[in-house]
């Protein structure tokens, strides 16, 4: 590939998520890259109009910043990897989606596509394998030839999303609430989690110290549970064994998770994404070693999600036999 065909154009990347917007502007070879940042983008979580403007903002920040280094770049097309995109897919929502890369001035089409698609594009450059993304929820996928196969949980916090972070500080919270009503004496994890729930130390055990975490907690909405998730953490690596039991199993119900969607004898890679598996702590060590002894397979840890969706939007152009270097987009991938 020449140098003049990976530089006459750039590609937009989009990972567009419920608690931020982030996107790339890259060449085609990746050797020129500027980056982009905006509010929540989830459009089934915050509306279209909501998304759109994040991930206008996002694309249109990564363009100016672009410009300012190499010049103005012509836009020759994207991916966006977006969570709970199905209103964007069809109708009004189509349309407005459509509208932001026309007022951007793409030459060319920008695809929206599931964000676990662009979460597993950036743990791996091969076309087949699986991902876990656990971050507020939980999901697993099957990806054939780059496209979504069989699914997994994913169905929210209420009827699933099992060892998501929502799922491990809900049961945080209500180990720590049994132990305080049992007169149970406090660790670490009690305390952390009674200072973060009500900003103070905890007053003793027993149902009436209990009584005022109740309802703080009840009184907020249920998903601010997953804010306690690296709590957990913390604690566990002290050695809290409330804590440990939480990650022991949170780590079971994920491996779980992939198992029902993996066959036993893979050997494609697993990808682990989402703020639980890509944080270095006690789950994802625990995920990891679970994952290995089930599949003599290589298990890798998401690096940068719009990275990989301008590599995803390179590949689209250039081809396989042209296939840009997926770790000059996302920044290399680790070992889980």
């Amino acid at each position: 590939m020449s140098e003049e065909r990976a530089l006459d154009g750039v590609v937009l990347g989009l990972d567009v998520g419920g608690s931020n917007t982030r996107a790339v502007a890259a060449a085609l070879d990746g050797s020129r890259l500027a980056r982009g940042v905006a509010g929540p983008g989830n459009p089934s979580a915050h509306g279209v109009s909501v998304a759109c403007a994040a991930m206008a903002a996002a694309a249109g920040e990564a363009l100016d910043a672009y410009a300012r280094e190499y010049g103005r770049p012509r836009v020759l097309g994207g991916v966006a990897g977006i969570a709970g995109g199905g209103p964007l897919y069809h109708g009004e929502g189509r349309a407005a989606f459509t509208g932001i890369w026309e007022a951007l001035g793409a030459a060319g089409p920008v695809t929206a596509i599931d964000d676990v698609l662009v979460a597993f594009a950036a743990g791996t450059p091969e076309p087949d394998g699986h991902v876990l993304l656990a971050g507020t929820g939980a999901i697993a996928a099957a990806v054939a030839g780059r496209d979504l196969g069989a699914v997994a949980d994913g169905l929210g916090w209420l009827f699933g999303d099992l060892g998501s972070g929502h799922w491990i500080g809900h049961q945080a919270a209500r180990r720590v609430v049994h132990a305080m009503a049992a007169g149970d004496p406090p660790g670490p994890l009690t305390g952390m989690v009674v200072r973060a729930i009500l900003g103070t130390e905890p007053a003793g055990t027993g149902r009436g110290a209990a009584g005022p975490v109740i309802a703080a907690a009840q009184a907020r909405p249920p998903i601010e549970l997953a804010r306690l998730a690296p709590l957990v953490s913390r604690a566990a690596e002290a050695g809290d064994e409330m804590a440990l039991e939480i990650v022991a199993e949170a780590a079971r119900l994920l491996t779980g998770t992939v198992a029902s969607v993996r066959p036993p004898g893979a050997r494609t890679p697993i990808v682990l994404a989402g703020s639980v598996l890509t944080s270095h702590g006690p789950v994802r060590r625990a995920v990891h070693a679970l994952l290995r002894e089930r599949w003599d397979a290589p298990v890798t840890v998401a690096a940068d999600g719009a990275g990989a969706a301008a590599w995803l939007a390179a590949l689209d152009i250039l081809g396989e036999r042209d296939a840009p270097a997926h770790d000059v987009f996302t920044g290399g991938t680790g070992v889980g």
